[in-house]
């Protein structure tokens, strides 16, 4: 049976490459790259995203 790959859960140190907010969205390019966004840089790229066809992973908030 093939393995997968599975990104390890985003954690408060990930933060947003377009603004450095914590992360809340991991998206998997199809190249093998990945970029993580906070939620309003998902929001503002997620057309961008689709069109690459990217996975697209959202992290529900950390418990406090």
């Amino acid at each position: 049976m093939p393995g997968t790959l599975t990104s390890p859960p985003l954690t408060a140190a990930d933060r947003c490459d377009r603004c450095g907010a914590g992360a809340r969205v991991r998206a998997v390019l199809p190249t093998g790259g990945e970029l993580l966004f906070c939620g309003h840089h998902a929001n503002e790229h997620a057309d961008r995203l689709r069109e690459m066809n990217a996975t697209i992973v959202s992290e529900a908030e950390p418990a406090i």
